[in-house]
């Protein structure tokens, strides 16, 4: 049985704009790793409880995974007790899937326990994958063995600029993360602005907005399961 730790961000707030994990990113995935018959662990920075982006929840944007893992007392009890990424067993994992909402900015970037999982699951030829402001962890990490950047010459996505500029937030994120990949060498990909993109390159997957989270996972599973 594969294992696949799911990483949530931990931080309720960002240059006082109330955020936090947008729920459909971590259902979704949860619920398609689960069918596959992954294991299923769901990891945070800070660990224990995990925030919800009250814009998640709103009627537009609450799925029927969103709904179901609301009220999966398992889902649920896992979200409110998330494992300290620092203290989780990452080794042991096949791949880990970063999902989003505006709290990465915050405690995705220049974290030690990121920034280690990532490097050392890629360096070990397994998969790393992020969607939406997820991708907002790849700039802190290198290539193995090299102070090149992770994403330097691989296909990737993620929240675009016009996105952002569309959710009216660009002021309060530390970086342009579609900027900020560009910058770093990597090859940016998108679809129009709320239609869904995936980009996989060797073992590193992206999505670019909520859209693309269950064919981000999708995608996980189709590595894992060659």
């Amino acid at each position: 049985m594969p294992k696949v730790i799911i990483v949530s961000t931990a931080a309720p707030e960002l240059a006082g704009f109330k955020t936090g994990l947008w729920l459909e990113e971590c259902a979704a995935p949860y619920y398609k790793f689960k069918e596959a018959g992954c294991e299923v662990e769901i990891a945070s920075p800070a660990g224990g409880p995990v925030p919800l982006d009250a814009g998640s929840l709103g009627e537009a944007f609450l799925t029927d995974s969103c709904k179901k893992f609301l009220f999966d007392p398992e889902a649920m009890g896992m979200l409110s007790h998330t494992t300290k990424l620092s203290a989780a067993d990452v080794s042991a994992a096949d791949a880990i899937f970063f999902c989003g909402g505006h709290g990465t900015c915050v405690d995705f970037i220049d974290d030690a326990s990121v920034k280690s999982a990532i490097e050392t699951l890629y360096g070990a030829g397994k998969v790393v994958a992020a969607v939406c402001h997820g991708p907002t962890c790849l700039p802190q990490c290198t290539k193995p063995g090299t102070d090149e950047p992770l994403v330097k010459d691989l296909v990737v996505t993620g929240f675009t600029d016009t996105e952002e500029e569309a959710v009216q937030l660009t002021g309060k994120v530390p970086f342009l993360l579609e900027q900020k990949l560009k910058e770093q060498g990597g090859k940016f990909e998108r679809a129009d602005d709320w239609n869904p993109k995936v980009c996989v390159d060797g073992k590193l997957i992206t999505g670019q907005n909520p859209q693309s989270s269950e064919a981000c996972a999708e995608a996980v599973i189709k590595i894992l399961s060659a």
